[in-house]
């Protein structure tokens, strides 16, 4: 038997722990939960105060027709006593007196109900009141203290994030150095290619191009009747005699 009370104790502390993590982690779970309890006890008070307050109508309407009975008592007192009927009289006032009684007690009862109504109703005010101001400075809390996890959060990252740039040292050389090879082999080939390229022909077909250029408008001009700018005038060029030419 005490080895089962130590394993039920050492359980209801484990689930102790496991709650109290469970409450640390979610403070606004926490806050509904109060905000659940709360309204219900708020709807069991009200259950309450309503039945209080039936109760202060029932004895308003019972002091209200026992007042206006009175009255009426009153009047066929003073009746049956001018007209001489005194023993009905003597009756009419024996009920009269009894229900003054009865009036004055419901009377008082209706104001104790009253007065315990109106206590019970501002305390109730005065309760959601006090309730909602708890509410709002632990609201108020929570946000000082989401922000305040924010910024050592934020803080943290910051701090290992430098921590880790300076770790990659040999990672950041190799990339310098994979670059540095691929900018070698594309200026090599750049090189080579600039190399290959033969700038005296290019030259020359450039010269003759603009030379065709400059003989198609010069033609142009002439079945014009234009002469043509000495700019457009082209002189045709020496060929060189071949072997048969020579001979």
């Amino acid at each position: 038997m005490a080895i089962l009370a130590r394993i039920g104790r050492l359980v209801r502390g484990f689930l102790g722990l496991f709650i109290s993590g469970i409450e640390e982690a979610n403070p606004e779970a926490l806050m509904e939960a109060a905000r659940q309890e709360f309204r219900q006890k708020v709807t069991q008070y009200n259950l309450a105060l309503a039945r209080m307050a039936g109760v202060a109508e029932r004895l308003k309407g019972q002091v209200k027709a026992k007042a206006a009975r009175a009255q009426d008592l009153e009047r066929r007192i003073l009746a049956n006593h001018h007209a001489g009927n005194n023993e009905l009289a003597g009756a009419l006032a024996r009920e009269l007196q009894e229900l003054k009684a009865d009036l004055t007690t419901d009377t008082e009862e209706l104001k104790e109900t009253e007065e315990a109504y109106q206590a019970n109703l501002r305390q109730a005010k005065l309760a959601q009141k006090e309730f909602e101001d708890k509410v709002r400075r632990l609201e108020k809390q929570l946000s000082q203290v989401q922000i305040k996890e924010a910024q050592a959060e934020a803080a943290g990252a910051l701090s290992s994030a430098a921590f880790k740039v300076g770790d990659l040292g040999d990672t950041m050389k190799t990339v310098e150095e994979i670059l540095q090879k691929r900018y070698e082999v594309s200026a090599g080939k750049a090189r080579v290619a600039r190399d290959l390229v033969d700038l005296e022909a290019i030259q020359e077909k450039e010269g003759e191009r603009r030379a065709l250029e400059q003989a198609a408008l010069a033609d142009f001009l002439a079945t014009q009747g234009i002469q043509a700018p000495a700019s457009a005038q082209v002189t045709p060029a020496a060929k060189e005699m071949g072997p048969s030419e020579k001979a």
